[in-house]
């Protein structure tokens, strides 16, 4: 995960934060090659740190720590690898999602279980081309009342591919390095997508998804989320064929209550709040460590 041993990295960083003109009042650290030894190094030269995690496979030196994941038996998955004193936020209540989320809730319009509309989205890369794999199942299905919406990120390096594949085909639009995702989430009655920060981002919109899984990260908590019925896992990527993307989208074309069960499951699981309420926990224990 990181480019240097942990020990200069660490080093290094401490360096700059002595240098610099006033005091760090909290660090946030997001990465997964950094833990406890490093921000142990770090801690002197700061007044609080913040980890953001989902692994839970390391020892953290921190005051505060967000795992906005969802998991069986989740507040315990911190048990000896954070200081007693840590306060934790774990799960989908505080998970970060962007203010053009809460606007497109807002007026979300309630989902009558029909597809009409359906978005295909891996992420700003999708390096395994997932997204050519569920065109491809989309093209099987043959259904000229839907409208398909393929979003690929600027660093997918299956691009141009995934935009000829698309121009072939009627019905289908592709978009790249889109700015309104929050907007084309809601306008879909179905998602075709990988695990991550996105899933929340669906269920805020009540959007039902099948989830292929592109990450080790991403196993653990979709397997959760799909046993709970609030998505449809797939599986790992590399187990995952177009012929069973395109069976599953058959099967929920025919199950309309099914899929009304899962948007609302979804909007009861994250209510894209998760961001203002962790901004004042945070703001409330600085305060609280301050007097």
């Amino acid at each position: 995960w990181l480019a240097a041993p942990v020990e200069t990295d660490a080093f290094e960083t401490g360096a700059w934060l002595k240098n610099r003109n006033r005091s760090i009042d909290l660090l946030v650290v997001d990465h997964y090659g950094l833990g406890a030894e490093w921000e142990t190094v770090a801690r002197p030269f700061v007044s609080r740190i913040m980890v953001i995690d989902d692994l839970a496979n390391r020892r953290h030196d921190c005051d505060l720590l967000l795992d906005q994941n969802y998991f069986e038996d989740s507040e315990h998955r911190y048990d000896g690898l954070v200081p007693d004193h840590c306060r934790l936020l774990l799960g989908p209540e505080y998970a970060l999602l962007r203010p053009e989320f809460i606007r497109a809730r807002s007026c979300l319009q309630e989902r009558d279980g029909v597809v009409r509309r359906v978005l295909v989205f891996f992420g700003g890369v999708d390096p395994t081309n997932e997204t050519g794999k569920a065109v491809r199942a989309l093209k099987v299905l043959d259904r000229n009342d839907f409208t398909i919406d393929v979003v690929v990120g600027g660093a997918n390096p299956h691009h141009e591919a995934i935009r000829q594949l698309c121009e072939r085909e009627p019905g289908i639009n592709y978009h790249r390095n889109v700015d309104n995702m929050a907007e084309m989430m809601a306008r879909a009655d179905l998602a075709i997508g990988g695990g991550g920060t996105t899933i929340w981002e669906r269920c805020c919109l009540g959007l039902p998804s099948l989830v292929i899984v592109i990450a080790q990260n991403q196993a653990e908590s979709t397997a959760f989320l799909d046993n709970k019925g609030i998505i449809h896992s797939l599986g790992e990527h590399e187990n995952v064929t177009h012929q069973q993307i395109y069976k599953a989208i058959k099967e929920f074309n025919m199950t309309p209550s099914r899929l009304r069960e899962i948007s609302g499951m979804g909007l009861e699981l994250v209510d894209g709040k998760g961001s203002q309420r962790v901004e004042q926990l945070v703001t409330e224990f600085m305060f609280e460590q301050s007097v």
